[in-house]
């Protein structure tokens, strides 16, 4: 339905196959390595994480959260969609490691949004492209 994606790292966004979302009326976007989100989380006292996910509040399009690494963009995207700030298509949360992980992706299944999340630990930035790319493929 013309929906980009938002994804927490670069690498993430790399493994996305762009060419293939185009053809549907998609973009991918990575705001983390952005200045402005580095001058954002300085002055606020927060992480890129967290300022990239305000960033992606000021989008007007339909957009597909892909989380692969940061259990603070999970949790900040569902205080987000909580406040009514923003409504994705889809969350993908699948950020990985032993922090806020679990909590995270527990927030998200009950954020009231269609997601896709894993049970437990397990995730990561290629994880979520794998899932990206497998529902381009499947359109």
């Amino acid at each position: 339905g013309g929906a980009s994606i938002v994804t927490d790292t670069q690498m993430g966004r790399s493994g996305i196959n762009k060419k293939r979302l185009e053809q549907y009326g998609g973009q991918v976007y990575c705001f983390m390595s952005d200045e402005d989100v580095a001058q954002a989380a300085k002055k606020n006292g927060t992480t890129r994480a967290v300022a990239s996910m305000e960033k992606a509040c000021e989008r007007n399009e339909k957009l597909i959260f892909a989380i692969g690494n940061a259990p603070t963009a999970l949790i900040h995207l569902y205080e987000l969609i909580k406040d009514g700030r923003i409504r994705p298509e889809l969350v993908i949360g699948v950020p990985v490691g032993f922090v806020n992980v679990v909590e995270s992706k527990g927030l998200i299944m009950e954020a009231g949004v269609p997601f896709i999340v894993p049970k437990g630990r397990k995730g990561g930035s290629n994880i979520a492209a794998c899932i990206c790319n497998a529902l381009i493929y499947m359109l």
